[in-house]
């Protein structure tokens, strides 16, 4: 017993590893179900938030700041522009430069103060702020506007921060699933996020317009508060880790450097290559790797279908602009009770809330058409709407003039732009999905979501090329005084164009059995690769052999 340790040798000792085998899995169910129930209320009370804002927004420019329509409908579209964008934005500022943690952090306090500002801008100061000698301390427009530009700003950019570290799509484990269940559960996730809009139109929206007006913007202020305690209880465990595989500005990099090089070679060099692409590669005397250039060529097999889903953006943007505008000015009495604006939407989220559950198929085409076909009927309806006899009608305390004819006359268009989401949304979720490899399905779902944020900024464009060019005639301040129906017929014009070329391309994207496959390359392969660029670049390679 008294021998010493021989070659650092330590006493044997027995221990049972019994208890913490049996509480090792059940400990680590708990912890997964906590991260689960925390980013589900994260994803809960961001979107909360972010519809909160913009449900009213363009009643809120025009009855509060006095803007015309269709300068409300461009700020109500780049606010959703910029909150889609900033979250790929962010989420390459948290890997490059700052850190997640602080990112996340950063982020929070934005929100927070994004949030804090609309409802000082909101806030019926002459009800509420009067001195000793009876003088109303009201805030001058500029001032206004200064505030709520800066909230604006401020709250996309914390949205952008939660969506990007605590919501992105690849936190839900998606790895392994065919495409059957990967189509499920991508029609049952965008049920559940339209089933939260359901509720944020229906409650939010009442009591914006009807309860307490303009003090509605305190619940986006105070969803925000459940959000940081939800963030704060989770803090480390929430946080999502993407693969590495390559980042959004180095795949872009590949397309740039692969034009760069093709002038060059047009006027310089020789040889000849597969695809314009394999120009960036070291070894044809470009700036990147093997693997880079493969990961490029295969996301920008997906392009074609990122691009034409810019223009159905814009049609799906009609939503909370022309649409939205057309309620306003339509008869919004339910017997005694004046419907919220805003309650319109739920029509649209109806279909896909009916239809998500039972769709087994991608039809992405289809939901094209029914876009297109929307933009017409909205067109054909607001020539029927010019034509009812004008009433008043007080919205948010201004008493405003707006035809007679209900608002439910307006649903067939809302039905049918929902059909087309439902048709659309996850089935581009899919097909970005299942034909990439795993290391890039993050870069896909980035031009994805660029896909869609662009929409938005393109039809706040539109919006302002079409009233400028008609004088304010296509997109008019009232509706009976000007031709809304144009825009809205040059839109279905323009869409239906879109329609065949998206008809025409989706060929390839019908067989979705073959998943994208990840590229290896070895050192060695790189270093010859390295090696024959060098030769090539000197004119010294005899291009009818090949080193490798």
């Amino acid at each position: 017993h008294d021998r010493p340790f021989i070659e650092g040798r330590r006493p044997l000792q027995r221990v049972s590893h019994t208890p913490h085998l049996d509480q090792r899995p059940r400990k680590k169910s708990r912890k997964k179900l906590q991260v689960i129930i925390c980013v589900l209320l994260v994803e809960l009370f961001e979107r909360f938030t972010f519809l909160g804002i913009v449900c009213n927004m363009i009643l809120f420019c025009t009855v509060k700041l006095g803007y015309d329509n269709y300068l409300a409908a461009t700020v109500n579209l780049c606010f959703i522009g910029a909150s889609t964008l900033t979250p790929v934005l962010v989420g390459w500022f948290a890997e490059a430069c700052l850190g997640r943690t602080k990112v996340l952090y950063v982020c929070a306090f934005l929100h927070f103060f994004g949030t804090a500002m609309l409802p000082v801008v909101a806030f019926p100061f002459e009800d509420f702020y009067i001195d000793s000698h009876h003088m109303t301390h009201q805030l001058e427009s500029r001032e206004q506007q200064i505030l709520f530009y800066t909230g604006l700003l401020a709250a996309a950019l914390g949205i952008g921060g939660i969506r990007a570290i605590l919501c992105p799509m690849g936190a839900y484990n998606l790895q392994g699933y065919n495409q059957h269940q990967l189509l499920t559960f991508f029609n049952w996730f965008y049920w559940l996020v339209n089933l939260n809009s359901t509720v944020v139109f229906l409650g939010i929206a009442y009591i914006q317009q009807s309860v307490a007006k303009n003090l509605g913007f305190l619940i986006p202020f105070t969803s925000v508060l459940l959000a940081l305690i939800a963030i704060h209880m989770m803090r480390s465990k929430l946080t999502y880790k993407p693969k590495k595989g390559g980042s959004l500005l180095t795949t872009l990099g590949v397309f740039l450097n692969s034009f760069k090089m093709c002038c060059l070679h047009y006027r310089y060099l020789s040889g000849q290559v597969t695809s314009w692409l394999d120009r960036a590669k070291e070894n044809n005397g470009g700036q990147y790797s093997e693997t880079h250039v493969e990961n490029a060529k295969v996301l920008a097999k997906l392009f074609p279908l990122y691009g034409l889903q810019l223009l159905y953006r814009v049609c799906l943007t009609q939503i909370p602009s022309g649409y939205y505008i057309q309620t306003m000015s339509s008869n919004l009495h339910l017997k005694d009770h004046l419907l919220p604006i805003a309650a319109m939407n739920v029509i649209s989220i109806l279909p896909l809330l009916l239809l998500a559950p039972l769709m087994e198929c991608v039809m992405t085409s289809l939901g094209h058409a029914c876009a297109t076909l929307s933009v017409l009927v909205a067109g054909l309806t607001e020539l029927q709407r010019k034509s009812y006899p004008l009433v008043e009608q007080t919205l948010s305390g201004k008493l405003l003039q707006v035809s007679s004819m209900p608002c439910f006359q307006l649903a067939p268009q809302y039905i049918l732009l929902g059909l087309a989401e439902a048709l659309v949304t996850p089935a581009c979720s899919l097909v970005s999905f299942q034909l990439t490899p795993s290391h890039i399905r993050g870069i896909a779902l980035h031009f994805l979501t660029l896909s869609y944020g662009g929409g938005c900024f393109l039809g706040a464009f539109i919006i302002q090329l079409m009233y400028f060019l008609s004088g304010g005639s296509f997109y008019p301040s009232t509706l009976h005084d000007g031709n809304l129906e144009t825009f809205f017929f040059l839109l279905a014009t323009l869409m239906a164009v879109n329609t065949l070329a998206f008809w025409s391309v989706s060929y390839r994207y019908v067989d979705l059995s073959v998943q994208g496959k990840a590229l290896t390359i070895s050192p060695l392969t790189e270093k010859l690769l390295h090696y024959k660029a060098c030769l090539r670049f000197y004119d010294t390679v005899d291009h009818t052999d090949s080193i490798l």
